[in-house]
């Protein structure tokens, strides 16, 4: 049988590998896909060039958010199959040329092709990205997970730093009509290429039986960390998988009816004032929650490393509607409380994405934990909808009915608190996964060793 450079047997590191080149790696990824979150940027120029609404001017990045949990629950099994290698090359190609059938829809003024291209074939590279590291860093990093998964997880929330001044910079040079946003589109396509493919060359797997100098695994009786082996397809039978789920869920819904409608909330809150917000005001908020989202996911990832994943997400899930409590009784009567609550919110919400990870691999082991992750996204697909149904709806009911100020958000606010108060009970409820749900045979490294050695075997 033929051995190709994508090839998981290709990818075992030599002994003097240092794994410290394996979070530049995820970078290179996270970075390049979270550039979804600056898809912003793209909505007012194409309504304008396309005459669309600015509902179906979102499509693309709604589609693509579908499309990053169902890869990711799809083709878990698969990335850890083939490996971290053939996941990012694929995560690449999808990328990349999603964002080349867009330039040739804004270009036609098809914008079907834009659907197609970032929604559904984007999409795909998203979630397929998004969990390719997560495994390989697991391995490299058994002494700190949460710091691992926390520095790649934290380059998608950082992405649209980088993007969205990127990207408004070029439809300023190349004009915000259907060829400049083409032209864009293929600039995106071409240099992610590029800067995704120094992941591919990079990242490496340990050798079997790999562990960091002078680190010992920790002991497991009765404690939350497993060095047992679960599968993917065993998992989702588990109590445990089903308590994290609701746990990812409504913490990611918390924190996204804040971001997705930031600018305009707190416009609307401090309106009527004597200091009302401004526009250049609510632009400078959204990019403090940005950096928040990002410095969130590695400063509580890393956390959780030292307190545990149980106790991190009892902040996460507990002081978080505490904070939503604090803004509804406070109003807009100080917006400086406004602000660090929804910040120290928004710290959570990146946190709860890059402490999962980690959250899995004590629970099931590290033996399928990039599939196992890649399931419990679907949690993200229904939140992603979840949250902004619930703000917009709201406040758009509120509106309706001539309420003003604080009163638009005040009902979503109390959801969030119940939502959040359930996630913290479906934490408490989260055990040691049963021995009856481990794998037979070999557990930890040493199964770790013998699927490596029948790799190589079948190359």
């Amino acid at each position: 049988m033929a051995v190709t450079f994508l090839d998981r047997s290709r990818t075992i590191a030599p002994p003097d590998w240092s794994r410290w080149l394996i979070p530049p790696a995820a970078l290179s990824v996270h970075l390049a896909i979270g550039q979804a979150y600056a898809w912003s940027v793209f909505k007012t120029p194409l309504e304008k060039s396309m005459g669309l609404s600015g509902t179906l001017s979102s499509l693309p990045f709604q589609l693509a958010i579908v499309m990053l949990g169902l890869s990711a629950a799809f083709g878990g099994t698969l990335v850890e199959r083939n490996g971290p290698r053939w996941a990012m090359f694929v995560s690449m190609v999808c990328f990349s040329s999603g964002f080349l059938v867009s330039a040739l829809g804004a270009v036609t003024g098809q914008f079907w092709l834009v659907v197609l291209g970032y929604g559904f074939i984007g999409g795909v590279g998203l979630g397929i990205g998004y969990i390719s590291p997560v495994s390989t860093l697991i391995k490299w990093f058994p002494d700190r997970p949460g710091m691992a998964t926390g520095i790649a997880i934290m380059g998608f929330g950082g992405g649209a730093l980088i993007a969205s001044p990127w990207s408004a910079g070029m439809l300023q040079s190349f004009g915000a009509t259907s060829g400049g946003i083409g032209a864009a589109f293929l600039v995106h396509g071409l240099v992610y290429a590029v800067f995704m493919s120094l992941s591919v060359f990079l990242v490496r797997v340990p050798a079997p039986g790999w562990r960091p100098a002078g680190w010992e695994p920790p002991a497991t009786t009765g404690a939350m960390i497993t060095s047992a082996r679960v599968s993917a397809a065993t998992a989702i039978r588990t109590p445990q998988f089903w308590c994290l789920w609701i746990v990812l869920c409504f913490n990611v819904t918390a924190g996204i009816g804040i971001l997705e409608k930031a600018a305009p909330m707190i416009t609307d809150f401090f309106k009527g004032t004597p200091v009302p917000v401004g526009t250049a005001a609510a632009a400078g908020f959204v990019a403090l929650l940005s950096l928040t989202n990002m410095l969130g996911r590695f400063v509580w990832s890393s956390t959780s490393d030292l307190i545990g994943r149980k106790n991190i997400y009892r902040g996460y899930l507990g002081v978080g509607a505490l904070l939503y409590l604090v803004i509804a009784l406070t109003g807009n009567s100080s917006k400086l409380v406004f602000v660090l609550c929804a910040m120290v919110i928004l710290s959570f919400y990146g946190g709860g994405f890059a402490t999962i990870p980690a959250y899995l691999k004590d629970l099931f082991g590290s033996h399928e934990v990039g599939a196992i992750h890649g399931r419990l996204l679907t949690a993200w697909s229904v939140a992603g909808v979840l949250g902004p149904m619930i703000v917009d709806g709201i406040a758009d009911h509120e509106k309706s009915v001539g309420k003003q100020g604080p009163d638009l958000y005040t009902m979503s606010f109390v959801i969030m608190i119940v939502l959040l108060v359930v996630g913290f009970v479906a934490n408490e409820f989260v055990r040691p996964v049963h021995p009856k749900h481990h794998e037979p045979g070999e557990t930890g490294e040493n199964a770790e060793a013998l699927v490596a050695t029948e790799e190589r075997k079948t190359a």
